[in-house]
């Protein structure tokens, strides 16, 4: 596949270039410039990135960060059984266990929510940092909330990070799912308190807090656009009058 010639494969994380300096000098170049596009790809065409992640697959597949990459790129196109090989295989090649919830959500994609709460019992998640930890209580939810576990969704999202009025990158995202389970629950009124929450703390716009809001309000949005269009298209019965006068006007 092309790559635009202003991708150098410098834009790739330090940590990253450090891991393909085990690969002759070209390759890795080749290498990194397909898993920047990989990365810039991977959130709005995310078919392209997964068509990207596997050219560096063939490329460097004994790169951990590759692994990574490619798995990353499966779970964006919903190719779960592919994505959890990949950083399985990642995980292996290091030892770390932060791709453990990433994981766990995977099984929950294969449609195995219980392998995934499972995972959250083991002792790989104390070993996680607090990001990891609440994707992980996430995860757990999402596997409750598939096995029709309401009530234990919303106890299993209560905590100490919940309840904290200290803004992380992940708060805004725990406070939006913990409102949504509640509002599954039939408990609207505490619903929009906690989408109100988590609109306060998405400063990137990463949910769609407001709108939920605003449809728990009864905002209804129009397109303006639609309005104007509609005001300056003559109606039928104006048209018709219009083609009398021209009429007339012949005769």
């Amino acid at each position: 596949m092309p790559i635009p010639p202003e991708v150098t494969g410098e834009e790739i994380d330090p940590d990253v270039r450090q891991e393909l300096m085990s690969l002759p000098k070209g390759l890795a170049e080749d290498v990194a410039r397909n898993l920047v596009m990989v990365a810039q790809l991977i959130d709005e065409e995310p078919e392209k990135a997964y068509e990207y992640s596997r050219i560096a697959l063939r490329l460097a597949s004994r790169v951990a960060a590759v692994r990574e990459a490619a798995g990353f790129a499966a779970y964006a196109t919903q190719k779960y059984a592919e994505a959890l090989a990949e950083f399985r295989a990642a995980r292996r090649m290091t030892g770390s266990v932060e791709l453990w919830p990433v994981m766990a959500d995977c099984e929950r994609g294969l449609g195995r929510p219980e392998r995934a709460l499972a995972m959250a019992g083991e002792p790989e998640v104390q070993k996680l940092d607090k990001a990891g930890q609440v994707e992980m209580r996430l995860v757990a939810a999402g596997a409750r909330r598939d096995m029709g576990q309401l009530d234990a969704a919303i106890v299993t999202l209560q905590s100490p990070e919940l309840a904290s009025n200290a803004h992380h990158a992940w708060t805004a995202r725990l406070r939006y799912a913990y409102a949504d389970a509640l509002l599954a629950a039939d408990r609207e009124a505490e619903a929009r308190e906690w989408f109100a929450k988590a609109l306060e703390a998405d400063k990137d716009g990463s949910t769609d807090a407001s709108d939920r809001l605003a449809e728990l309000d009864g905002v209804e949005f129009v397109d303006a656009f639609e309005d104007e269009d509609e005001d300056e298209a003559p109606s039928e019965d104006v048209r018709a009058e219009d083609g009398d006068e021209r009429d007339g006007d012949k005769a």
